[in-house]
């Protein structure tokens, strides 16, 4: 049934909590290594025992979809959006996830679906369901997919026979470990307060050191599965054509728009200063001309957040170009972090002589 909805991958697993996830994910909150977000480790009790949710859970069925042949590539200018977040993938899943459901509801099963859910620990569902091994990226790599699948479960009153584990593992391979941009992915395990992904989806202002290392992203880091030797095989299978997203005309949108046109994407308390702060962002760092005037049309937005950025994006943009406009702005800024970007901003640049 969810291979004919769509799902790529089917498993069934019992509703046992997930002891052994809930301890790394306490061990890795406790060490830092969460980062600044939340999602499942604000929750480790609830995230790793679905009968917290569903009491009267006994089993697990986890589907999978392969989202590559949907996802179109960036382009060589432009924004770059991870390929799992270009549109909403998750739709194939819900749509194998309901199949699902109504298939066991039709046999007098209860069910509850979880679909990218704080509820629970998909990642480990899946492994326990036979799908795939946690690789060293923590991404579950599964055999014909690699680390390119997108999971929802359907739990169920029913007891239905688990499948059996797969006992596989990453061996002496490492090719995810420099790849990733800012080294959070180490021997031991991901560092989320590293990882590029998660600060594009924080709230609050992006720290400098991460800034350069975004280049053109706006939402979440391929570089990990890209890299995956397992994942290469389905990745070489796809022929779709890149997608450019231009710059001027994503900061160009109002507010509303900019939100509405990734209603998908996780972004803080659904407002698009965060969002436009990771355009400009992405955007000084394409060092593209056609961004440039929708930089400095950000010197007079409303927020100060969007402006601090609008000005760091201005300068590493146009290097000691920028430096006439932003010393300009500096008679006019009056918010201290928004002026205190503008310092950083004037600081990157070189004054010109006699200037």
């Amino acid at each position: 049934m969810a291979l004919a909805a769509g799902a790529d991958v089917v498993g069934v697993t019992g509703a046992e909590p997930f002891t052994a996830a809930r301890a790394s994910l306490e061990t890795r909150r406790d060490a830092g290594l969460a980062g600044p977000l939340h999602f499942t480790y604000d929750d480790p009790a609830t995230a790793s025992d679905v009968r917290r949710t569903f009491p009267w859970a006994e089993s697990i069925v986890v589907v999978g979809c392969n989202y590559l042949g949907r996802a179109r590539p960036p382009a060589e200018t432009g924004a770059v959006i991870a390929r799992f977040a270009t549109s909403d993938h998750y739709q194939q899943v819900r749509r194998a996830a309901d199949a699902v459901a109504a298939h066991l509801e039709a046999y007098g099963g209860r069910t509850g679906t979880l679909i990218d859910d704080n509820r629970m620990l998909d990642r480990a569902a899946a492994t326990r369901a036979g799908l795939g091994w946690i690789g060293k990226s923590t991404m579950v790599l599964a055999l014909g997919h690699g680390p390119w699948l997108l999971f929802g479960s359907v739990t169920t009153d029913l007891v239905l026979e688990p499948g059996p584990i797969m006992e596989r593992s990453c061996g002496t391979c490492v090719a995810c470990i420099p790849a990733c941009p800012t080294g959070a992915i180490t021997p031991n395990g991901l560092d989320g307060s590293l990882c590029l992904s998660t600060w594009l989806q924080t709230a609050g202002s992006m720290p400098h050191w991460v800034r350069p290392l975004v280049e053109r992203r706006i939402y979440g880091c391929d570089d990990c599965l890209t890299s995956c030797p397992p994942g290469g095989p389905a990745l070489a299978r796809v022929k779709t054509s890149p997608v450019e997203i231009p710059f001027a005309e994503l900061l160009a949108l109002g507010d509303d728009d900019l939100v509405d046109s990734f209603n998908w994407w996780y972004i803080p308390h659904r407002e698009a200063r965060f969002l436009r702060r990771n355009l400009l962002v992405a955007a000084g760092n394409s060092m593209e001309e056609s961004a440039v005037p929708q930089i400095e049309a950000h010197f007079d937005h409303r927020s100060s957040l969007v402006r601090g950025h609008a000005y760091w994006a201005y300068a590493r943009s146009l290097g000691i170009g920028a430096w006439s406009a932003l010393r300009d702005r500096y008679g006019v800024e009056t918010s201290p972090d928004a002026r205190t970007e503008l310092e950083t901003a004037l600081f990157m640049l070189r004054e010109p002589t006699g200037g």
